[in-house]
C-alpha cells in the first residue's frame, strides 16, 4: 500500500489500527536486525522454539538490537494466536513454543462444519488444489482437509478431478448459507479477502478518483437517521434490498453456467461485496 502512494496514517485506517499500532507491526515483518536474513517475527519464533522455555529477559536481550515494542507484540501475538504458551509475568516471565501435537489438538476442537467450510473457500478461490495444497492453504491437517473434502464431494460441493499432478479438488462457487454458524470463519473470511483485494486492485491501477463505469473499487455512504425520519426504513433496508438482488443475479448466472459451453479463453471473476454497520448514539457514548 506505502509503495503504491497511500499514506502510514490512511494504511493504518483501513485495518482499523492506531498509527503506532500500524508502525509496530510493520517493524515486526521487517528483517531482524539482531539476526539478519529473515523477518524479526519469524526470528522471535525460532528463538523460543529451538530454546524455550525461555525467559522475556533472556529474549529481550538476544534481540537487543530491535525495538523493544515489537519484539514484546509479537511474543503477544504469539501468544494470543496459540503458537507460543506463556506462564508468569514481567521479564522473568517464561515462553514456550507449543508442539506440532499440542497444536493439532487445539485446532481438533473446531467442529467439522467449519472445517468443510475453510476447505470449501479454499479451494474455490484457489483451486484446483491437491490434499497437501488445501491442508497448507488452511492450515488444517492432511486427514482433517481429507475428511473435509470428502464430506463436500458427497454434498456435490466440490469436484474431484484428475491431473498430471495427481488428483485435485476444485469448485465453481462457495456459498455460505445465511444463518449457517458452521461457515461463519470462512464467511468472515471471504468477505475480508474481497475488500482487501478490490482496494489492492484500485490502487495497483493507478487511478485517484471514480468513474461512473468503474468496475473494480468500492463506495461508502454514511447516512445521519432518527427515529421517525422518512428515510429510515429506505437507509436500514438497504442491506436487505440489495442481498436479494445480488443473490437473483447469483442464481441467474450460476444457471447460466451450469447449462453453458464454457469459454476457453477470456474468463474473468467478479467478486462484490456489500456490507452495512449500524452504530447508535448510546454505543458511541459508550465507546469514547
Amino acid at each position: 500500500l506505502e509503495r503504491q502512494g497511500v499514506g502510514k496514517k490512511v494504511a493504518a485506517d483501513m485495518f482499523g489500527l492506531a498509527l503506532r499500532s500500524y508502525q509496530l507491526k510493520v517493524q515486526r515483518l521487517q528483517e531482524s536486525a539482531s539476526q539478519g536474513g529473515t523477518t524479526l517475527w519469524a526470528a522471535v519464533r525460532d528463538f523460543v522454539e529451538e530454546r524455550g522455555p525461555v525467559t522475556r529477559a533472556n529474549i529481550l536481550a538476544r534481540f537487543a538490537r530491535d525495538d523493544e515494542a515489537s519484539v514484546g507484540g509479537i511474543l503477544n501475538d504469539l501468544v494470543e494466536s496459540g503458537l507460543v504458551y506463556r506462564a508468569g509475568r514481567g521479564a522473568e516471565s517464561v515462553f514456550r513454543a507449543m508442539s506440532r501435537d499440542e497444536l493439532a489438538a487445539l485446532a481438533g476442537g473446531d467442529s467439522d462444519g467449519a472445517r468443510a467450510a475453510l476447505v470449501w473457500l479454499a479451494v474455490c478461490r484457489d483451486g484446483p488444489l491437491g490434499l497437501e495444497a488445501a491442508a497448507q492453504s488452511t492450515g488444517l491437517g492432511l486427514e482433517d482437509v481429507g475428511a473435509a473434502i470428502a464430506r463436500l464431494v458427497d454434498a456435490g460441493r466440490v469436484r474431484r478431478e484428475a491431473s498430471t499432478a495427481g488428483e485435485v479438488f476444485s469448485a465453481d462457487h462457495c456459498l455460505i448459507p445465511l444463518g449457517d454458524d458452521a461457515g461463519f470463519e470462512a464467511a468472515l473470511l471471504d468477505h475480508h479477502q474481497t475488500v482487501l483485494n478490490a482496494i489492492a486492485a484500485k490502487i495497483a491501477s493507478g487511478a485517484r478518483a471514480s468513474s461512473a463505469d468503474d468496475a473494480i473499487g468500492g463506495s461508502t455512504y454514511s447516512f445521519e437517521l432518527w427515529p421517525g425520519h422518512p428515510e429510515e426504513s429506505a437507509v436500514v433496508g438497504l442491506l436487505k434490498r440489495l442481498r436479494a438482488e445480488v443473490a437473483s443475479v447469483w442464481d441467474r448466472t450460476r444457471a447460466h453456467n451450469a447449462l453453458a459451453a464454457r469459454a476457453e479463453n477470456g474468463r474473468y471473476n467478479v467478486s462484490f461485496y456489500l456490507g452495512q454497520w449500524v452504530r447508535r448514539d448510546d454505543e458511541e457514548k459508550q465507546a469514547k
